[in-house]
């Protein structure tokens, strides 16, 4: 499997959906001695990184081909180690740790020419009967329909990243209350929250969905970070990177219908910003869970 080589300026190769299912449809390259290994493409993005969420989701999709059908996904642990270069190919090993009468545990290791990019854990159950309660989600949201579209918000910039937010990613995002790409109006909170799902339909998988929610939980989860200081994506000399990411699925939900992630910022400290999420159904139901630790770099106002 090869990537074309592109400059930051040129369009993507795949329209934003085919580009997703693309990415989440990984090469079994076969198994060696305690793993299996797997390869997929790197999507285009305009900066020449690959997109975190993307990795999550591909090492995802990795255990997922190890594991029963009938065992999903509740937990991932994931630490970006290194950033990806969106020119190569993706290698994913998979380590079968354990498997037991009703949860398996793997380890996904992602590699671009030799080196780590990222070390994932994820542990998968049967479906099971128990306890049940969740969260409720906030009443006062209003609906995404009446939300403007990032295309809405960043169509008039001429520059390769709005054009990729505003048109070239496979989710549509609504903020609430506004998207901080260029600036962060209202009141500096630590709180947001992000209607969201795909731009077509999706496969009935159930673990395609999964993974893709995992994917879209990377978007906008350093937001509440930011926005608390009044700073926005479009910041001369800000730097964000993601350095670990948490995730529990709860109950099923598809993504190709509206999700609202509701997100918090409970600390920010020596460069490095700490957000939760709950990601509800639009009926209420509490889906997912998401923690990420970021680093974040802020340039003083004396530079």
């Amino acid at each position: 499997m090869t990537a074309s080589r592109r400059t930051p300026e040129e369009a993507p190769l795949q329209k934003p959906m085919e580009g997703l299912l693309a990415a989440l449809d990984l090469t079994d390259t076969g198994a060696r001695t305690n793993e299996d290994i797997f390869t997929g493409p790197s999507q285009w993005m305009p900066l020449g990184r690959v997109f975190g969420g993307q990795v999550l989701a591909q090492s995802l999709v990795a255990a997922m081909r190890t594991v029963p059908d009938d065992r999903h996904v509740h937990s991932m642990h994931g630490y970006f180690l290194r950033p990806g270069d969106v020119n190569h190919p993706i290698t994913f090993s998979v380590e079968r740790i354990h498997d037991g009468r009703s949860f398996s545990t793997r380890r996904t290791q992602c590699y671009q020419n030799g080196l780590p990019i990222l070390s994932m854990i994820a542990s998968f159950q049967d479906e099971d009967e128990g306890l049940e309660h969740h969260i409720q989600m906030p009443t006062d949201i209003p609906d995404p329909e009446s939300l403007p579209t990032a295309a809405d918000a960043l169509r008039h910039i001429d520059h390769s990243v709005a054009r990729y937010w505003a048109s070239e990613r496979p989710f549509d995002m609504r903020h609430v209350p506004s998207p901080i790409y260029l600036t962060v109006k209202g009141e500096h909170t630590s709180r947001q929250a992000v209607w969201m799902k795909t731009f077509g339909k999706l496969p009935d998988d159930p673990d395609l969905h999964r993974a893709a929610l995992a994917y879209a939980s990377d978007y906008s989860i350093m937001e509440p970070v930011l926005r608390r200081h009044g700073t926005a994506w479009s910041t001369p000399g800000l730097k964000v990177a993601s350095l670990d990411h948490a995730m529990w699925w709860h109950r099923f939900g598809r993504v190709d219908e509206w999700v609202l992630y509701v997100q918090d910022s409970p600390s920010a400290q020596g460069g490095r910003g700490l957000s939760t999420g709950s990601i509800f159904s639009r009926d209420g139901l509490l889906l997912a869970t998401v923690a990420q630790e970021g680093m974040l770099r802020v340039p003083s106002n004396e530079e």
